[in-house]
């Protein structure tokens, strides 16, 4: 078992960054598949991105592709989530999520330990 805990949200203005962290204790890190997904309010939560257990193959919903990147820290058991040119429809709570399944999925339901939650607003 892992247990999740994301930091790194708050409020920016339109255009500009933040990197979200998520810190894993339990279970060895590096054996995860790490995600992150989001939900706006009254919106469905959504996948944002994953990253395998070695960090080197990556996937992106299309919606933040190319001003999203998540990298890992095994040595750190952190996962990162670098949001650039952020628009008001990144507004959203950002979940990390993390699975044993071998592959990256966009499917939040083969994620099987989730974090809390980190507020992201991003104004106009």
């Amino acid at each position: 078992q892992v247990q999740l805990v994301e930091s790194g949200g708050g409020l920016v203005q339109a255009g500009g960054s933040l990197r979200l962290s998520c810190a894993a204790s339990g279970r060895t890190f590096s054996v995860y598949v790490m995600g992150w997904f989001r939900q706006a309010p009254g919106k469905e939560r959504e996948f944002v991105g994953a990253i395998n257990q070695s960090g080197g193959s990556t996937n992106y919903a299309d919606s933040v592709k190319g001003r999203f990147a998540i990298s890992r820290d095994n040595a750190k058991s952190t996962v990162y989530l670098q949001m650039n040119s952020l628009k008001p429809e990144d507004t959203a709570v950002y979940y990390c999520a993390a699975t044993t399944r071998a592959y990256i999925s966009p499917n939040l339901g083969r994620y099987d330990y989730w974090g809390q939650g980190t507020q992201v607003t991003v104004s106009s």
